[in-house]
């Protein structure tokens, strides 16, 4: 089965606790205003590879040095039989190579449609951050855009990795962002406050750097 990646990245340090590997999945049907992933939004063919590839280079860049893996998007629920495929054969890694892995998924649709359509795939996960990105609402919680927005732990482990982040505020010099260079294409990581985006890119612009193709419009 194939399923439609726009970006894998590892290490991520700044969306769930430790050295993590990401994955930002192609296509979303909820499209939220304000998103600062709308590069993510088209269901595009092009982007689509088998999961078991994916799964050998989750494998591949990690080994045994990984805290967590984290499935953003794009809206991962909106491929719901690759993501399965995907969250089985993480599961079925972790299980064989003794790793304590955590999975956590972020989600633009609320929690309790998550729990109607998806119950299947939740129980495969360890945590979920639902409900959508609300652009008029105030920065939530850490790993969170807007205060709408929870954290929610599904398994003994999701508890004792996430029960003490469940309410823990973003602190004010926390690190929120990362940088990746890769492919001659600038990446960043994270979940920036409130006019970030447009301060980082007038900042480029007065140093002489302009940002030709950019992820938030």
């Amino acid at each position: 089965m194939n399923i439609l990646l726009n970006k894998a990245h590892f290490p991520v340090t700044v969306l769930g606790p430790g050295r993590r590997i990401g994955l930002w999945l192609q296509g979303c049907t909820i499209r939220c205003k304000g998103c600062v992933s709308q590069d993510t939004w088209p269901a595009d063919p092009t982007r689509a590879l088998p999961v078991k590839a994916l799964l050998d280079w989750c494998r591949k860049v990690a080994g045994d040095g990984l805290d967590g893996i984290t499935i953003s998007g794009g809206e991962p629920f909106d491929q719901p039989k690759a993501l399965g495929e995907l969250l089985d054969g993480l599961t079925a890694w972790r299980k064989t190579a003794g790793l304590d892995f955590d999975l956590l998924c972020y989600s633009g649709h609320p929690l309790k449609t998550l729990e109607k359509q998806h119950a299947k795939l939740l129980a495969r996960l360890d945590a979920v951050i639902p409900e959508p990105y609300a652009d008029g609402r105030p920065l939530g919680h850490l790993w969170r855009g807007s205060d709408n927005q929870t954290l929610v732990p599904l398994s003994a482990r999701g508890v004792a990795r996430y029960a003490d982040f469940c309410a823990a505020p973003q602190a004010p010099d926390e690190k929120r962002m990362q940088v990746s260079l890769e492919n001659g294409k600038l990446w960043l990581i994270g979940i920036p406050h409130r006019g970030d985006m447009i301060a980082l890119e007038a900042l480029c612009q007065q140093r002489g750097l302009a940002l030709n193709e950019v992820s938030w419009r």
